[in-house]
């Protein structure tokens, strides 16, 4: 039978309906790949409007998908399709380290946060922030990493994703290595807008005289959503654990105070300014954040969504408290005598001259004592210098413990000792150079290595502004009066006015 031959088994109603049928589905499949299309152009679109550099990559390092920033960022050239590049082979991301970033993400399924010298030269770039994120299907397999390449702040990364789609947005939202969480403020500007319709103008005094209206207020604010790098931050599981356990880690008054900036930033409409507010965890850990805020695109108005992203700087913090309290301790090192504890002659200098201004201004006085063991020398002929060192030391020790601030001691040099006195007129200073004196004859040294050393010592006492009018003059004349001491037999205090 030839091919003409053939006929239809349909009749032509059929036909005609399977014709209509055929139609509907090619119209349906139009419509479906005008949307994708419009969908992919809307995405890219938003992808190269973002202010940093965004590249999807597979989980062999092929980058399938990258903004034009990012081709940029990476010098690609335009002439080449950009699943060419292999994020683990491309020299300029080896060289520089990045690979490395992407291939422990890629090993741990975890994100990763690493900072990177600029690939090209551009005005205002130092180094480039990667922050690198697994992407992990339902069933918990690794499909693959998306990427974010800032050259200023983490902050950044959650200001602009929020104009991308809505699909998208929730996509980074969950996947953003930046800690973020979606407020809802809205009732909360009605019920200040209302309070402003009633006659209330002044909210600061309002909230002042009624405190209890703040904590009203806070709890009009109400949680949307929190990525899980959120959730990491606060140490928790579930958003219900955040809602319920996280305590700001601060006073009664600095909590209040706090609670009001963030009622005020709603009644002013001023959500950009960065905070940096400390917590406890659910666990207790104590963490500091820098945060800042912003409506999403269509909530201006309204602040219905407000997104708050948070960048853990407790490890800044702690680096910036050890860095303070490193340059106190090296301050206070260089003010001290290495052997025994005390201060040194460079702070003597110092301290003294400031001393001696004030009391000139109030009419105070200031009294010093110069002091050093007699025949010290022979303590260390017979013992040795090691043991002369542990004697200074701990005669310096019961210098200190005969003191009471703001009375201080100086290791001058060698066995010499200042002791700085200030209100104290010149019976006092003698005094105390007295009980010095005693305190070192009746003390027994070098116990500890098995010895019994007795020690005896001189001091020369003037004061300010009876023997002296600076502090130069000051210390040489209770640095005279010593000799007088030394002179008269030793083991002796001796007075300036009996010069």
């Amino acid at each position: 039978m030839s091919h003409n031959s053939h006929k239809s088994n349909l009749q032509p109603s059929e036909r005609d309906e399977l014709l209509a049928r055929i139609q509907e589905l090619e119209e349906c499949c139009r419509r479906a790949e005008d949307a994708l299309r419009t969908s992919d152009q809307r995405n890219q679109l938003l992808g190269d409007s973002a202010p940093f550099g965004i590249f999807v990559v597979e989980t062999e390092g092929r980058v399938f998908g990258a903004n034009r920033i990012m081709l940029n960022m990476l010098a690609w050239p335009s002439d080449r399709d950009v699943t060419e590049l292999n994020v683990l082979q491309h020299p300029p991301l080896v060289d520089s380290g990045v690979a490395d970033s992407f291939r422990r993400c890629l090993e741990k399924r975890r994100r990763i946060v690493s900072d990177h010298s600029c690939l090209l030269t551009a005005d205002g770039c130092e180094h480039l922030r990667y922050h690198i994120s697994p992407v992990l299907e339902p069933d918990g397999r690794l499909s693959g990493i998306i990427a974010f390449v800032e050259d200023v702040t983490e902050l950044r990364v959650a200001e602009e994703t929020i104009k991308a789609s809505e699909k998208k947005y929730r996509r980074l939202f969950e996947s953003a290595p930046v800690a973020m969480i979606e407020r809802d403020a809205g009732e909360l500007k009605r019920h200040l807008e209302q309070l402003r319709a009633e006659g209330i103008t002044d909210l600061h005094r309002y909230f002042n005289q009624n405190p209890q209206e703040v904590a009203r207020c806070m709890g009009l604010i109400k949680t949307v959503d929190c990525n899980s790098a959120f959730l990491d931050l606060m140490e928790a599981q579930t958003r219900d654990e955040v809602d319920s356990g996280i305590r700001l880690a601060n006073s009664p008054e600095d909590v209040m105070r706090m609670a009001r900036d963030i009622i005020m930033m709603v009644a002013d409409g001023n959500l950009s300014n960065e905070r940096e507010d400390t917590f406890l965890t659910l666990k207790g850990t104590q963490k500091s954040i820098l945060g800042k805020s912003l409506p999403l695109g269509g909530h201006e108005d309204s602040f219905g969504r407000i997104l708050i992203a948070m960048v853990d700087i407790s490890k800044r913090k702690q680096a910036e408290e050890a860095l303070r309290a490193s340059e106190q301790r090296f301050r206070e090192q260089s003010l001290r005598d290495n052997l025994t504890g005390l201060y040194n002659r460079r702070y003597l200098y110092q301290s003294l001259t400031e001393l001696i201004e004030h009391a000139k201004t109030n009419g105070s006085v200031v009294s010093v004592i110069f002091m050093d063991l007699d025949r010290f020398k022979s303590v260390v002929d017979t013992y040795g210098h090691l043991n002369g060192s542990r004697t200074i030391k701990e005669v310096a020790t019961t210098i200190r413990e005969t003191l009471e601030k703001p009375a201080y001691a100086v290791a001058y040099a060698g066995d010499e000792f200042v002791v700085v006195l200030p209100d104290f007129d010149h019976d006092q200073a003698v005094e105390q150079a007295k009980k010095i004196q005693a305190r070192i004859r009746d003390r027994v040294f070098l116990r500890d290595q098995g010895l019994a050393v007795s020690i005896r010592s001189s001091f020369g006492v003037a004061t300010f502004p009876y023997h002296a009018d600076d502090m130069t003059n000051l210390l040489a004349t209770a640095d005279h009066a010593l000799f007088g001491a030394k002179d008269a037999g030793k083991d002796a205090v001796k007075s300036a006015k009996n010069i």
